[in-house]
């Protein structure tokens, strides 16, 4: 099955998590009960039916899936006291991304990542440990997520502007630089979901409809 494909190609398994990380599966539950580790992205149930000579058989399983970056966050995780320093670290890195792209020249006005960024941080880090960003970014990490929502903030603020309105040199270079930001950060998704993908509505579509 392509989605199998696809899960399998893009992200580690519980057990290929816990390997690589050197972590057990109760280690792994305690830090999820504590807030401090992301849940699985995907979850698979996999209904196996089989007949043969011997007779019918039937299997239930089912399969997680975490963002292959959760492996280093995991490695991160084992030197810090709890909550308030995972989430402390991951708003730092989060800040200092945003820090990095305003000095090449990819800024918003938007409340949320300016005035407001504290209580924006806070639904970020909801999402984060929800597994939301390990769908929607390429390593589910603090700096693919604040480089994902400034690139579809930007991108959102320049093709929103009226229709008839022509859009301006800068306009232009922003956007540009916006959308290959977010191919950047921006997961592949899977096959059934891309089509209401940000990947298909603000990288693809955009390319498409301003030729860039």
């Amino acid at each position: 099955m392509e989605l199998i494909r696809y899960l399998s190609d893009s992200y580690f398994t519980e057990e290929q998590l816990l390997a690589v990380s050197g972590i057990d599966p109760d280690e792994l539950a305690a830090l999820q009960q504590r807030a401090m580790m992301p849940q699985a992205s995907y979850r698979l149930r996999i209904d196996v039916q089989c007949d043969s000579f011997f007779g019918a058989h039937q299997e239930h399983k089912q399969l997680v899936y975490y963002a292959k970056g959760y492996a280093s966050w995991i490695g991160l995780l084992q030197s810090l006291g709890g909550e308030g320093d995972a989430f402390r670290v991951f708003a730092e890195r989060y800040r200092a991304r945003l820090t990095q792209l305003k000095a090449a020249g990819l800024c918003t006005d938007d409340p949320k990542l300016n005035p407001e960024l504290d209580q924006h941080l806070i639904e970020e880090w909801r999402h984060f440990l929800e597994g939301t960003y390990g769908v929607c970014t390429k390593t589910g990490l603090p700096e693919d997520i604040a480089s994902k929502e400034l690139a579809t903030t930007i991108i959102r603020e320049i093709i929103g502007k009226p229709v008839e309105q022509a859009l301006s040199t800068r306009d232009r270079v922003c956007l540009t630089l916006a959308v290959d930001l977010l191919d950047t950060a921006s997961g592949q998704f899977a096959p059934h979901e891309k089509e209401r993908s940000s990947r298909h509505l603000l990288i693809d579509e955009v390319r498409t409809t301003y030729q860039l």
